[in-house]
């Protein structure tokens, strides 16, 4: 147990009674439980096929095992169970599944099975966002621990008495289908340990001791599946962080680590407040910020750490104006300072946020990985639209033809495309040109070779187009010749979707507005060959993420983007007096960064075609001011790091348009 602190070795070596470890961020939690699992076996005080530890995340979950195996030699960890709790939930219904009633080989329904279940069984002509109400009042039910009878008494509104009832007869046709969805992977095991005694004491024999991680994030069922698993005696250690509870929207309840010393008035508290990652300037700042939230175990983190760089706030234009300033630091930064691109996060509250970014981050040609979300030029109608453009520019791009003879179909099948590719191998010829070889489209049926003139006389009008049109107004033409547009329209359900991808395909236009030399195809292409080949694995790039998804993690650098009222804190957090989640969520946010941290916020915004005016977030003012470095309040420094900035960029903007 080398290299532990005095809390951490506590924590570790501490077996007599139920234990919860209050980690603050950076503190080294994960470190703790392996070194405790190893202890555990080590010790003799259980074999490894008797403990489980528990976490949130499959990717948690491997790191946790991969940890272990290190410590842990040869075969003494054979048996152990490091898992989620919907893994753990699954291993017991497959034991169990006759007493849950379920045949062996039972199927797990996901989102849009679930879905389509509620669609088929809601009354008739509702619109999608009720049925995902719907849907999301039966999966809140079952994460409670409620059967449908119970969720039917505990209604309060129409809404919720229309969802219990579907709850109901949902639950009916998953089970003559043999399936379960996700939650039912937690609900069912509790249901049977809640009725079933004798089972229960069966499974606190299995797991002898168990190890929950983030119990901060546990919802009702999980945190009851926990306590019949520890049973009266205990045997148990949790940890969590009550300032990192972010995810109340999904069921997460953090008064979880209270009611454990309600339930276990033996137990047991250590904290870990020594942080091993930020700066002092940044703890100082996150340590500011979450204690204007109220603890019943208030920590006060602290690192042997020098204070480090100021933290920066900047007061943008907008969010364009926001995205280059980001990008262009971040360019900076990775020459300057010599960090690697994975070393490099921009945090937002929302995935609607990073278009913007992706831009100014093309124009540099950084890298990037855009978490939980599509990444701007990954979407389906932007890739359709690149493929016309390199088409145009290049009639050598076999590649671009396949994808954009298919954006929209034209009676051009997959048998008309592979005969096709062969009387082009023979001809020597590429795709686009075959198609255009009068002799070649005779072998072809009537009904394919009219789909290929079809094609191939809008390419040759947009070819002769784009001659006397910028980029962006041939983007515009071809988005509307091509049948693109038409296609977006015939394949969405509803007119938000279609005016989503429709507003991707204008935003792709006015990125072309802001080129200088060169033609669209041209730099479509370029674009493409970003996208793909030049990104890299993502351990190589900035990552993009919303604050959620950034929980666990950490950078050397941080961005924060955002920051105004009304989106971080949410405007909904706002009117509703729910403003601590929204404090935790920054809070995590500033201490994922490890050295540099810049905070953003904007003066306007477009929303719905109108400018809106922004203010500052409230969140701002409960930094420490000694460790900020605000916009304008240092203009000499500010000066010159412009001019060296702005030089960086100029530069890799001008050599992206090189002949």
């Amino acid at each position: 147990m080398s290299g532990l602190n005095a809390p951490q070795k506590l924590a570790v070596e501490y077996v007599d009674g139920p234990l919860l470890v209050l980690a603050g961020a950076g503190s080294g939690k994960t470190k703790v439980i392996t070194e405790k699992i190893a202890h555990l076996i080590a010790t003799g005080r259980h074999e490894a096929k008797h403990v489980a530890a528990i976490t949130f995340t499959n990717k948690a979950a491997r790191e946790m095992r991969e940890r272990v195996a290190r410590r842990v030699k040869g075969d003494k960890a054979e048996g152990l169970t490091i898992s989620t709790f919907h893994s753990l939930g699954l291993k017991f219904l497959q034991i169990e599944h006759e007493r849950a009633q379920l045949r062996r080989g039972f199927s797990i329904f996901d989102s849009d099975d679930q879905l389509a279940i509620v669609k088929d069984l809601a009354p008739a002509g509702l619109k999608n966002d009720a049925l995902y109400a719907l849907h999301n009042l039966i999966s809140a039910a079952k994460n409670n621990g409620l059967s449908p009878e119970q969720a039917a008494e505990a209604a309060r509104s129409l809404r919720e008495r229309e969802a219990a009832g579907l709850y109901a007869r949902y639950q009916a046709r998953l089970q003559a289908f043999n399936a379960v969805d996700f939650d039912d992977l937690i609900r069912l095991p509790l249901l049977l340990l809640d009725a079933d005694a004798e089972l229960a004491a069966g499974w606190r024999e299995r797991i002898r001791y168990l190890l929950v991680d983030e119990c901060q994030d546990t919802n009702g069922a999980q945190y009851r599946l926990l306590k019949h698993l520890a049973g009266t005696r205990g045997a148990m250690t949790c940890v969590g962080d009550d300032d990192q509870s972010i995810y109340a929207w999904r069921g997460a309840n953090p008064e979880n680590l209270d009611q454990l010393a309600q339930d276990y008035p033996r137990i047991k508290v250590v904290m870990l407040e020594q942080n091993y990652r930020c700066s002092g300037r940044i703890l100082r700042s996150a340590n500011a910020l979450i204690a204007k939230n109220a603890h019943a175990h208030p920590k006060q983190l602290w690192s042997q750490h020098g204070d480090g760089e100021p933290v920066r706030v900047w007061a943008c234009k907008n969010n364009e104006h926001e995205a280059e300033r980001v990008a262009a630091e971040i360019h900076y930064l990775a020459q300057a300072k010599e960090i690697l691109w994975g070393e490099f996060a921009v945090l937002f509250r929302g995935n609607h946020q990073s278009r913007p970014l992706e831009k100014a981050l093309q124009l540099l040609r950084i890298p990037y990985h855009l978490t939980g979300g599509t990444a701007f030029l990954d979407r389906g109608e932007v890739k359709d639209a690149l493929s016309w453009l390199r088409v145009l520019a290049n009639p050598d791009d076999d590649a671009a033809f396949l994808r954009a003879i298919a954006s929209p179909k034209r009676e051009v099948g997959a048998t008309t495309l592979e005969k096709l590719a062969g009387l082009a191998q023979q001809a020597q010829l590429s795709l686009s040109k075959a198609a255009e070889n009068i002799s070649l489209l005779k072998q072809l049926t009537p009904r394919a070779a009219n789909g290929l003139n079809e094609f191939t006389g809008i390419i040759h009008r947009l070819r002769d187009a784009s001659e006397r049109l910028t980029p962006a107004e041939l983007t515009r033409k071809l988005v509307e010749q091509s049948g693109l547009l038409a296609m977006i329209r015939a394949q969405c359900k509803d007119e938000a979707s279609y005016l989503r991808r429709k507003e991707n395909l204008d935003e792709l236009a006015l990125w072309f507005e802001n080129a200088r030399g060169g033609g669209a195809g041209e730099l479509a292409a370029q674009l493409a060959l970003l996208t793909n080949a030049d990104r890299g694995e993502p351990g190589n790039q900035v990552r993009l993420m919303s604050l959620h998804a950034a929980k666990g993690l950490e950078f050397a650098a941080v961005f924060v983007i955002g920051c105004d009222d009304g989106n971080l804190p949410h405007s909904a957090s706002i009117e509703e007096g729910r403003l601590e989640e929204e404090r935790r969520l920054m809070y995590v946010g500033i201490t994922r960064a490890k050295a540099h941290l810049y905070l953003s916020h904007n003066a306007e915004t477009k929303r719905w075609g109108s400018v809106e005016h922004l203010l500052p977030s409230r969140f701002l003012d409960e930094l420490p001011a000694g460790d900020l470095l605000r916009d304008g309040s240092d203009p000499e420094r500010e000066s010159a790091e412009k001019k060296i900035r702005g030089r960086a960029s100029i530069k890799e903007i001008a050599s992206l348009f090189d002949p």
